[in-house]
């Protein structure tokens, strides 16, 4: 029974924006490209693009050889965690394409995957060449296939590193020594452009056994070498951008503890922490806790709360997500959960410090009325806010006893934990052993993100983002 590797990727422009997908079949023994495909697609979001590759993927499996097996590699750990069955699929985009994807082959002969972005390259490069072909009113028409960019020069064959049975690389290494073979010739056009792939149908390439003359010059091999730089330019520029954007969403836990090579304690429980959007009271700097007047959104924290949320989907790390109790935090969590198709867990621990008599004050109207209780607030973890509020230590209390919880609840996970100033603030000083004093250090803005990772032997890991420039 043959066996292929279907590698697929899509994207947004402005999520939703302007979108494509592409994706590769690849014989799992060789590693020889077999089938790519693309296509412009619209105005869509990134995860309907995924689906939109994975489609067009499976279906191209399917029509070289419908008993095949086939692995699916992605990058988008939403897609492939709902195709496996481990995520539930709420947003009404993608349902119909989930259960299109489901029906092309019989599900015991398609398993799923997650790889890197880094070795999702050939499927991320085509969905923006049709991206690229999109904007200029064009259909997308096939590049050189990726052995063949590897392989621009000919002569004697060289030595290249083995890999294991069916690995895609060692594949593609065969293929290059191939072509690189005495004899051997890449079909051109005189326009420097392959002829060895024939349309199938709608943006989808096979080779071709039909041979053509080489008709290459040095010229046309340096307008496509000049042609290729920039398309790899335009690739490094796209993609630069998107992990800037992911360092902002998603924490990646440090590869050592101290001086040493941290042992290996498996999957870190990751918490991405997320500052619900603003209130009406955000701008103007009030006391705003959990004893005050529950404030909702205003319309820039909606915008915000949806902004984030689109930044997160297009990552598609999240696998749970948590929210304090008040209104401006679940309104935020579940602009995220709608984007994700997740579910919203409440988790009283989360909610913001109570402020007490000093809700809905501002810090110099507190200094104003209250100035000793103030002093004292200033002074100690310990002392209470006017009228009997909740004191930093309490908080810290509870944040730890949460922060247990939770850790143990969703170990080996990445986890959105949708709260408030405090809690984050004190998530970080206890994540990095800082004294109570440190609170008033930190400024936090709305719908920002910071993460902590929390290993087995008790140690964590902090990534700090905040950063809301991708959210205005």
């Amino acid at each position: 029974m043959r066996e292929f590797i279907v590698e697929a990727d899509g994207g947004s422009r402005g999520n939703p924006g302007p979108a494509g997908y592409g994706s590769v079949v690849i014989d799992a023994v060789t590693g020889e490209t077999l089938v790519e495909a693309a296509e412009y697609i619209g105005f869509a979001t990134n995860n309907v693009a995924e689906y939109r590759g994975l489609v067009a993927g499976l279906t191209a499996a399917r029509e070289l050889d419908p008993t095949a097996t086939v692995r699916v590699r992605m990058d988008s750990k939403l897609v492939v965690e709902q195709m496996s069955g481990r995520w539930k699929i709420k947003h009404p985009d993608m349902k119909p394409l989930a259960a299109e994807a489901a029906r092309i082959l019989p599900p015991a002969q398609v398993g799923y995957e997650w790889i890197p972005r880094e070795q999702n390259k050939h499927a991320d490069r085509l969905a923006n060449e049709a991206m690229d072909a999109g904007k200029r009113g064009e259909r997308w028409s096939p590049s050189r296939s990726t052995a063949e960019l590897d392989a621009r020069a000919t002569g004697p064959a060289t030595p290249e590193p083995p890999g294991p049975p069916g690995d895609a690389a060692a594949g593609a290494a065969k293929a290059r020594a191939a072509l690189r073979a005495p004899g051997s010739a890449t079909p051109r056009t005189g326009r420097g452009e392959p002829s060895d792939q024939l349309p199938l149908s709608g943006g989808v390439t096979t080779p071709s056994a039909s041979p053509s003359c080489e008709v290459d010059t040095a010229t046309s091999e340096n307008d496509e070498r000049a042609a290729q730089n920039v398309r790899e330019a335009r690739h490094d520029v796209r993609a630069a951008r998107d992990d800037a954007r992911a360092a902002r969403n998603v924490a990646t836990p440090a590869p050592a503890v101290g001086w040493g090579a941290a042992p290996d304690m498996g999957a870190p429980a990751t918490f991405v922490l997320l500052r619900h959007g603003e209130t009406p009271l955000t701008p103007q700097k009030r006391f705003s806790g959990s004893g005050g007047t529950d404030p909702s959104l205003s319309d820039v924290g909606r915008e915000q709360a949806e902004r984030v949320a689109a930044a997160l989907a297009a990552r598609g790390t999240i696998q749970a997500i948590v929210a304090s109790p008040l209104t401006r935090t679940r309104q935020t969590a579940e602009a995220v959960a709608a984007r994700l198709g997740l579910d919203v867990t409440v988790e009283d621990g989360l909610r913001e410090t109570d402020f007490g008599a000093w809700e809905g004050l501002t810090f110099a109207e507190v200094r104003e009325r209250h100035p000793d209780d103030l002093n004292a607030w200033l002074a100690s973890p310990e002392a209470e806010p006017t009228g009997g509020g909740e004191s930093f230590e309490a908080t810290a209390l509870r944040i730890a006893a949460t922060r247990d919880r939770l850790v143990a609840s969703y170990a080996g996970r990445t986890v959105l934990l949708v709260t408030h100033v405090t809690p984050i603030k004190t998530f970080v000083r206890l994540a990095i052993g800082a004294p109570s004093e440190s609170l008033f250090r930190m400024e936090l803005s709305a719908a920002s993100l910071s993460a902590v990772a929390y290993y087995a032997d008790g140690n964590a890991s902090l990534r700090l983002f905040n950063d809301t420039s991708h959210l205005r």
